[in-house]
Parts: structure tokens; sequence; C-alpha cells
């Protein structure tokens, strides 16, 4: 990979990172019902699962599209009725000093990592940055600059949506705000199904 193309994927990534989507919500509704420190299994799934899920198809996953179109139907509709599901989680969560003996948990670890292949936003930086960011001669340092790349950004921007939601929890100390953030995070993620069901 070239520097000057390196430069333009490392600003791709950095952009598809931080802005708003499906992980990013998730992080901060985690952030602000559990706190920083809990959520940071949810942290891990993301920045480990999405820059897996880039290896995975720079490696010719991304083929089985191309044989099986229909998956990609299959996809999208899990991936609807799970962000669906994801919705519900969030409006319905309680605030951390309302759960008495009954707490709710994040999503672990290896749910989040699951969750990037049926995230649409993930599937599409994904195959994006395997098509568009590396050469033909030199597939192969470029995949790793793709790979180590969407790692950093993942991390980072990971850790900066759930220290956003914590930071969140600790300002909104009156529990009548939390409802309605909550409320707000599940029409953030119900938004983000529109573009991917209209296509």
């Amino acid at each position: 990979m070239t520097f000057d193309l390196f430069v333009a994927f490392f600003i791709f990534s950095a952009i598809m990172a931080f802005t708003p989507g499906p992980n990013n919500t998730i992080l901060m509704a985690s952030g602000i019902a559990h706190g920083f420190r809990a959520t940071l299994p949810v942290v891990t799934g993301v920045a480990l699962g999405f820059p897996l899920q880039v290896l995975c198809i720079g490696l010719g996953l991304g083929k089985i599209f191309e044989l099986w179109p229909f998956l990609l139907i299959v996809l999208k509709y899990a991936g609807a009725a799970y962000m669906l599901w994801l919705c519900w989680k969030i409006v319905t969560e309680k605030p951390s000093n309302e759960m008495n003996n009954a707490p709710t948990k994040p999503l672990s670890a290896l749910q989040m990592m699951g969750f990037q292949w049926i995230n649409p936003k993930a599937w599409i930086i994904a195959i994006t940055a395997t098509t568009t960011y590396t050469i033909p001669g030199f597939f192969w340092t470029g995949l790793a600059s793709v790979v180590g790349t969407t790692l950093f950004t993942a991390i980072t921007s990971a850790t900066t949506w759930a220290a956003f939601g914590a930071a969140l929890k600790a300002v909104l100390t009156d529990r009548r705000w939390f409802r309605p953030i909550n409320y707000g995070l599940a029409a953030l993620l119900l938004v983000s199904l529109v573009p991917m069901l209209r296509h």
C-alpha cells in the first residue's frame, strides 16, 4: 500500500469508525447503563470482531456473496431482527441504581464479535476497505495495512463512545433523564435500519 493510499484509507476508516451507527449506539447505551468498566467487553468485541471480519473478507469470504447473492438478503433481515432486539434491550434497560438484586448485564465480547457479522454498516465498510484500498500487486501488505488500521480505529472509536456513555451516566444523576435518553438511542438504531432495508 502506497503512503497516499494509506492516508486516504486511514481517513476513511476513522470517519466510518467514529460516525454514529449500530456499534457506537450500543457502546454509548452500555456506557450509560453500566459504566465504562462493565462496558469493556463490548469495546473488546467491536475492537477485535470488526478487524477479524475485514481479514476474513480480504481472504476471500466476500466471494460467497458473488456465488450466492441471496445470502445478502438473509443477512440483511437477520441483522434487522437482531437490531430490533437490541432496541428493545436498550428501551427496557434500567439504571444501575434501580437494578437491585437482578442486575442486567451488558453484551459480552463474543456477542459483539458475532454482531459484526450481521451489522450492515460493518459489512459495507469491510467490503469497501478490502476492494478499494488494496493493490493487486501488493495485496498482502495492503491487507495487513487495512486490518491494522481498522484495529486501531476500532479500538479508539469503541473506547471513545463507551467513555462518552459513561460520562453521561455520571452527569445524568437524575433518573428521569435515563429513559428519554435510552428511547433516543433506540430510535437512532431504528433510523440506521432504514437505508439498509430500502436497498
